[in-house]
């Protein structure tokens, strides 16, 4: 962890403090300890079990995918630690870009060759794509219409933060399926891009890119032919995302709040989305905006609001970072013949 990283974590921290102090300065306290009076300590205590079990499914995903018969087995925590490293990082870098090479640095760390990890990782992320795709145009088709009634204004930022979302799942499904029109589309957008930019740069962004490419589309190729280790990695997969959009609901749940789960969950992933389109690290600021927006119309008291919120940033966010940081600390015993 560099000078960088350091900076992305204290300009979270400033963001966030900032905006409790906003929250704080126009609710009394007193509204937020009557809110806190009678929390449902079971409830509270599972929207943290969600949040772990989310990491340990994700933990999953990956061990199932590096598993080979004739390998060494390897420790859960060796495992479990590439999450909680990728939730540090995610939320210290702007729009979360420091989460995959953090992964692949504590997969090299627990003795894993590097270009065995960077497969594994791709794995992963075409899995989980796919999956979030569904879960995605599901919420717009049956929850969106929740937010276009009554808050038109951020409707139409979680719209782009679909469309961001969905256009790069689209690219990507089109390199698995569509192998030779997509490199084909590529190339012939970088030859309109030469008109309006040097020739040497756009040829090395299309060098990367059909690079990338390549990659990705050797990469699905294997994933097809380990069938049953894609089966169990979807079910992973959904499992973990179903724990994390969950959380929402618990908090509700712990402040004894009735509420829906389905309508809870589809606007959480609503938040999700909208927290996309922000290039501040964490989408400090806007995910607490976003969030005491959408879930106004399900709590009556603003005390209660406010704690909601504090529960949900810092069960998702700064438990993820505090773990990241421990787990970035404690590296596991590296098997030189892992990966060999």
């Amino acid at each position: 962890m560099n000078k960088k990283h350091l900076w992305g974590i204290l300009i979270v921290l400033a963001i966030s403090a900032f905006v409790l102090y906003m929250d704080l300065k126009s609710t009394p306290l007193s509204k937020i300890l009557k809110a806190a009076h009678g929390l449902n300590i079971v409830a509270l205590i599972m929207v943290f079990g969600l949040m772990l079990l989310s990491y340990v499914c994700e933990a999953g995903i990956l061990a199932i995918l590096a598993h080979r018969k004739e390998e060494p087995k390897r420790s859960a925590w060796s495992f479990l630690r590439i999450p909680i490293i990728q939730a540090l990082f995610n939320a210290i870098t702007p729009m979360s870009t420091g989460g995959q090479p953090s992964q692949l640095a504590a997969m090299i760390q627990m003795g894993m060759e590097g270009g065995r990890s960077t497969s594994i990782l791709l794995m992963k992320f075409i899995i989980y794509q796919i999956v979030v795709l569904f879960t995605y145009v599901f919420t717009i088709i049956f929850g969106f219409h929740m937010v276009m009634t009554k808050f038109a204004g951020l409707a139409i930022f979680i719209a782009i933060g679909f469309l961001i979302h969905v256009s790069s799942i689209i690219f990507l499904l089109a390199i698995m399926f569509a192998y030779h029109f997509t490199k084909n589309a590529t190339n012939a957008l970088m030859n309109l891009l030469e008109k309006f930019f040097k020739k040497e740069r756009v040829e090395k962004w299309r060098a990367a890119t059909l690079e990338k490419i390549d990659t990705f589309y050797a990469e699905s190729q294997k994933l097809k032919k380990e069938k049953k280790k894609l089966i169990v990695a979807s079910i992973l997969t959904v499992l973990q995302l179903l724990f994390f959009y969950s959380i929402p609901f618990m908090v509700l749940t712990a402040l004894n709040v009735p509420c829906s789960w389905a309508n809870v969950t589809q606007m959480n992933i609503m938040i999700i989305m909208f927290m996309a389109i922000i290039p501040i690290p964490g989408a400090s600021g806007g995910a607490e905006y976003s969030f005491q927006t959408l879930f106004s119309t399900l709590v009556s008291s603003h005390g209660a609001l406010i704690l909601a919120m504090f529960i949900w940033r810092f069960s998702t966010y700064f438990f993820g970072m505090i773990l990241g940081i421990f787990g970035w600390i404690f590296k596991p015993k590296k098997d030189k013949k892992f990966g060999k």
